[in-house]
């Protein structure tokens, strides 16, 4: 299994740098992996026109995180309620999926003019981003729970609250920790692109000028950085499900691993 994994990388990098260098593939359009490797040196080395690295990484970071926690409290909370109450849902629902229609670009279009070019709107629209995917897992989540369980636990003499508590919650976790792992990323992506509308730093902003000069090795080099911490995100949130979730019993295929 490490040798293929190894081994994918290892073919499509190598395949590219082979390609690029042979003139199969135009590098002026597509990048090359040497050349994308020299940019990364550069950048850290040597900083960019808006400041360190390190410091446009850290804004794309901090409105990345701060629109992930926004939506996700958001989602979860109007999940829960929508899930458990079916006339707010049935009043509620279509105006949320016509939200959910709208473009993101026209949204960061929006929040730039109106909130301008700080951290705001970018924090705002990773939020809506992430919000869409969280509700609508927290609400399937509530809605699948077992009725016969939440009828068993009111004949039992348990409020609405304790009701919420220990069973409709603990059930819709398993669906709302499931949507963090793609969450996280659409918060990434939504603080990108609202650097890219307009930003006085970050690493979508990197992203714009490098596209603007047709520098495909900066735009990658970005795109490396952006991976990384998405995946060091991606391995934080399963460390938080497991710690979350360590009541429920192993699945087919985590049985299967052990």
């Amino acid at each position: 299994m490490w040798l293929a994994r190894v081994l994918v990388p290892v073919v499509v990098i190598g395949g590219w740098q082979l390609f690029t260098a042979t003139g199969i593939v135009d590098k002026f359009f597509f990048g090359q992996p040497s050349g994308v490797w020299h940019s990364l040196v550069h950048l850290f080395q040597h900083g960019t026109a808006f400041g360190s690295i390190w410091l446009n990484l850290w804004v794309t970071i901090k409105e990345a995180l701060y629109g992930f926690l926004l939506g996700t409290a958001a989602g979860i909370l109007l999940g829960l309620l929508l899930g458990q109450n079916r006339f707010l849902a049935d009043v509620i629902g279509p105006y949320i999926k016509i939200l959910n229609s709208i473009p993101r670009i026209i949204l960061g279009a929006i929040f730039i003019v109106a909130f301008g070019l700080g951290t705001f709107p970018k924090v705002l629209l990773a939020a809506v981003l992430v919000f869409f995917i969280v509700f609508f897992n927290a609400f399937q989540g509530v809605r699948e729970v077992d009725p016969n369980l939440v009828a068993n636990v009111k004949v039992l003499g348990a409020s609405p609250l304790q009701v919420a508590r220990h069973v409709t919650i603990p059930s819709a976790l398993t669906w709302i920790i499931a949507s963090l792992h793609t969450a996280f990323g659409f918060a990434i992506i939504g603080a990108l692109v609202a650097e890219v509308l307009g930003a006085q730093h970050g690493i979508g902003l990197l992203i714009s000028q490098a596209q603007g000069q047709f520098d495909m090795n900066t735009v990658f080099a970005c795109m490396t950085i952006t991976s990384v911490v998405t995946l060091v995100a991606e391995y934080l949130i399963t460390l938080l499900e497991r710690r979350v979730l360590a009541w429920r019993p192993p699945s087919r295929a985590e049985a299967a691993s052990i």
